[in-house]
């Protein structure tokens, strides 16, 4: 048998310290924060956050993605405040329709989920200026600073926003204000916003603030987030990949990221190697997925998504955080950040999609599949992994280019294992066995050595207590555990690895899709891996595991919608050991999917000549040049579709705008994947007209393009322009029949 690998988790835990912000100072009853993690009711708490922003996204849809990230497993909404879509000409400042910011905290709190504000005033967001109106970024003031002349305008847009909140901006509605963004070198100035927020009636229990590129922070009086991202569009395009993107896909107690928006800051950053003795490890932007600039394009997969948020909970995560998981579109054209306004990028015009858990139609992602298995986990034992530390192996992988020493971790009770990275695949890890050195003893497992197949992000229980009966080690990754007479402990099969429980020194082999087993005082059951993407866990009242391909919502009561393209919907439910089929009531809509017509109306036409660039990243095209070339190309879609209706086209190119009626409704860089867009978000309405306006890629472009886009735009023997297929997609919507 080979020499394990070896682990010591012994040792006193980190001694909880705890700070007046949310204790002495804007007190929510129940709740806590100490140096360790958030408490609630005096229980430990792992919250998992995910950004949406309100004015991106029809006022219509909140309540529908607010559900699906709750699906997700998401607790906390946070969203920009960006002052660019709510007053763009002074004194005109709207909080009407998309932009009705009460409105949007109301309906997150009905749905059961908190609030944290991002109220800037700089936010970045890929927003013009990042955020601030022209009419501000234009002003004769020191920005960013304490300059009595900033601060009067700021000042001016606080009191305009806390009034417009209605008194909804207070520790029992709010979580969190996050002040300003990527600011690193002005901590007093993050005081005077943090006063002058409270002087326009705002405060909530946790103020932040980012962390990342060494940020100098007023020590105890904001929450530190950190942020990790495995690619981005802020690197140059001929750049590998960068070893900033390379480390979060290891296990680490480092959380400093001097990558992030590195091109916006330029040198000003450093870099910061402690966390705070007053807070715990808590992120804000962990990546859901990435958006895409003119001149690189990533475009990440759900795994690759998956791995991050894997290796920040094994390496001592109190609070999972998210940048984007919901997807949207800019208000208008011209509210992007461009070369044209300053800024190193030329961003999307309207698409704000991000490749996100949940993209801009409102569909989700096979990201939200993978994520919402680690968020069921977070659910289900966040008590006993947000306040305990992470322990790592005595043998670590030498760097981040290290593809041969195993990436493990171990934290309150489980065994963490990250074996994934994109673009530099990973073998096989041969023969793996591991000794971890516990207060109460050594644990080797399993029982003979596996091999760890590429793409395993696996959570191993180790001394799981489950009322009183214990799990001494399985090779499965926890998913949950379900209320009973008799409590069940969900575990998932990592594909390619035998599952064994271990009990009172006896081991189990468990096949795959067995039946519920009796251990201890416990039923045990493993599913599946074949199954992960098909498992939903409810978390209301009553916490329910259920299985299906269609897309599963829920109300704060727990009552489940799914929206199917079958003809009847097929869920199955785990109760008292065995599955069984729920009953459904038909609400509305009927499933369709069919091929759409595509007509071509104008040939497109190759362009030739510089489109400009700003320190080496090229420049988008321009309206003239886009008009003059682009080849246009007009979807047949049939009447009487309703408001699920989705259009899915595979294309290729360099810019697609989708225009209804000669409005272009978004946008696309082309990088390989389908433009996916709600019909009725659209504008599509009974006898509109629905075109798609494609420029073709030049081989000479010089652009960074995923692998897969980049092979196809190579064997072109011209430039490239081509809608291959075009499909309608539309869903009917079934409620639980509960009586």
């Amino acid at each position: 048998m080979t020499d394990p690998l070896r682990l010591d988790a012994t040792g006193p835990s980190r001694t909880a310290r705890r700070p007046r912000m949310a204790n002495d100072v804007d007190h929510r009853e129940g709740l806590e924060l100490t140096s360790r993690a958030v408490l609630r009711d005096g229980i430990p708490w792992l919250p998992v956050s995910g950004e949406m922003h309100y004015s991106r996204v029809p006022r219509e849809r909140w309540t529908d993605r607010l559900r699906l990230m709750r699906a997700g497993g998401i607790t906390v909404v946070s969203t920009y405040v960006l002052w660019l879509h709510h007053e763009p000409m002074r004194g005109e400042a709207s909080f009407a329709g998309n932009l009705d910011v009460a409105a949007f905290i109301d309906a997150a709190r009905d749905e059961g989920l908190e609030v944290v504000l991002r109220i800037g005033p700089w936010a970045h967001g890929e927003a013009r200026n990042g955020g601030f109106p022209d009419w501000v970024q234009q002003a004769d003031v020191r920005h960013r600073t304490d300059d009595p002349a900033y601060l009067a305008l700021v000042e001016e847009w606080f009191q305009q926003l806390g009034a417009a909140l209605g008194g909804r901006a207070t520790p029992d509605r709010l979580l969190g204000i996050q002040l300003d963004n990527e600011l690193y070198d002005q901590p007093d100035h993050l005081l005077t916003l943090k006063r002058l927020a409270r002087e326009a009636g705002m405060s909530a229990p946790l103020w932040t603030a980012t962390a990342w590129g060494g940020a100098q922070l007023p020590d105890e009086e904001v929450l530190p987030l950190w942020g990790g991202y495995g690619d981005g569009f802020w690197v140059d395009p001929g750049e590998p990949w960068d070893p900033t993107f390379r480390a979060h896909y290891f296990f680490s107690d480092e959380w400093d990221d001097p990558g992030i928006g590195v091109d916006v800051r330029g040198a000003q950053a450093s870099h910061r190697s402690t966390l705070s003795e007053w807070f715990p490890a808590a992120t804000c932007e962990l990546a859901g997925g990435m958006a895409t600039a003119y001149h690189r394009r990533p475009r990440p997969e759900a795994l690759d998504v998956a791995a991050i948020a894997h290796a920040k909970l094994g390496s001592g995560s109190a609070w999972q955080g998210y940048y984007m998981y919901t997807g949207g579109t800019n208000p208008h054209p011209g509210l992007e950040e461009t070369q044209a306004s300053g800024y190193p990028n030329d961003m999307t015009r309207m698409s704000y999609d991000f490749h996100a858990p949940i993209g801009e139609a409102g569909r989700a992602a096979p990201s939200h599949a993978a994520l919402r298995l680690q968020h069921a986990f977070a659910a289900a034992f966040g008590d006993r992994v947000a306040p305990a530390a992470a322990h790592f192996p005595l043998m670590r992988p030498d760097g981040v280019e290290d593809a041969s020493m195993l990436r493990w971790a171990v934290r309150g009770g489980f065994a963490f294992i990250g074996w994934h990275q994109p673009h530099v695949p990973l073998a096989a890890y041969a023969g793996a066995y591991f000794r971890v050195v516990t207060d109460t003893g050594a644990i080797v497992f399993p029982s003979t050595p596996v091999d760890i197949p590429p793409g395993t992000l696996a959570r191993w229980p180790l001394a799981l207590d489950i009322t009183g009966t214990e799990i001494a080690w399985a090779t499965a990754s926890a998913l949950t555990v379900l209320p009973g007479d008799v409590p069940t402990l969900v575990l998932l099969e990592d594909a390619g690895i035998p599952v064994e429980i271990a009990h009172d020194g006896i081991v189990r082999r468990v096949p795959s899709g067995a039946p519920a087993l009796r251990v201890g005082g416990i039923d045990v059951l493993v599913l599946a891996a074949a199954d992960a993407a098909r498992a939903w866990v409810v978390e209301a009242d009553v916490r329910r595991l259920l299985v299906s391909d269609d897309e599963l919502t829920w109300d704060a009561a727990g009552n489940v919608s799914v929206r199917t393209s079958d003809v009847r919907p097929d869920v199955r439910e785990f109760v008292r050991g065995a599955w069984r089929a729920l009953e459904w009531r038909h609400v509305h809509g009927a499933p369709v999917r069919a091929s759409v017509g595509v007509r071509e109306l104008r040939q497109p036409s190759s362009p030739s000549g510089e489109y400009g660039s700003r320190d080496g990243r090229q420049a988008a095209p321009s309206d003239a040049v886009f008009e003059a070339h682009a080849g246009v190309y007009a979807f047949e879609v049939p009447a009487g579709v309703d408001r699920d209706a989705a259009l899915t086209v595979r294309w290729a190119g360099d810019v697609a705008q989708l225009r209804v009626d000669g409005r272009t409704a978004t946008d696309r860089f082309w990088d390989g994947s389908d433009l996916v867009v709600n019909l009725h978000d659209a504008g599509v309405r009974s006898g509109s007209t629905i075109e798609l306006h494609v420029l073709p890629l030049r081989q000479d472009t010089g652009v960074h393009l995923p692998v897969e886009a980049a092979d196809r735009l190579a064997a072109a023997t011209e430039a490239l322009c081509a809608v291959d297929a075009a499909e309608l997609s539309q869903r009917a919507l079934w409620s639980e029949r509960r009586d």
